[in-house]
């Protein structure tokens, strides 16, 4: 029996289904409970950017968890560039995955953690610094969601 994640490392029985289990808990908790729903949009990044052979496949979903991590741990207006990067990518845009691998250690902190917060502050707290983990893994690509995002935003504001 596997007992951690292939893909992030959480330390959880049956690997990545296991995971996933944490995962689509949590997933129940925000959808269920409105404290709980405010960072909906990176759990689902934050996880994705664990998880990218899942979730990351094509290159407009490579687009949208990276640069939506990025607004959000990088502060700005993470709803505005969340919106101009969606507009941006909408249509027959051909958008390829880059050639730089996802890093191999994707965050010292996994779903694991946000899994055992207790009330909808803490869940809050964790989703932060979950996120900030990850974010940090993922440093070779910061620049690209930067200038990824500076094309979506550039594009919104001409029409």
């Amino acid at each position: 029996m596997k007992t951690s994640c292939e893909d992030c490392g959480a330390a959880v029985p049956d690997g990545r289904d296991g995971c996933q289990r944490l995962f689509d808990e949590i997933l129940s908790r925000e959808f269920g409970d409105y404290r709980y729903a405010k960072l909906h949009r990176l759990t689902v990044d934050t996880y994705s950017l664990q998880h990218p052979e899942k979730y990351m496949r094509s290159g407009k979903s490579f687009v949208a968890h990276l640069t939506g991590m990025c607004a959000a741990v990088e502060g700005g207006d993470a709803m505005a560039v969340n919106q101009a990067v969606q507009q941006w990518l909408n249509g027959p845009r051909a958008i390829e995955r880059p050639r730089e691998p996802p890093p191999g250690q994707r965050g010292h902190l996994t779903i694991v953690h946000l899994h055992t917060a207790a009330g909808a502050d803490e869940h809050a707290s964790r989703v932060r610094e979950w996120a900030r983990s990850a974010w940090t893994a993922w440093s070779a690509h910061h620049q690209l969601a930067r200038q990824w995002i500076g094309e979506a935003t550039r594009e919104r504001i001409k029409r």
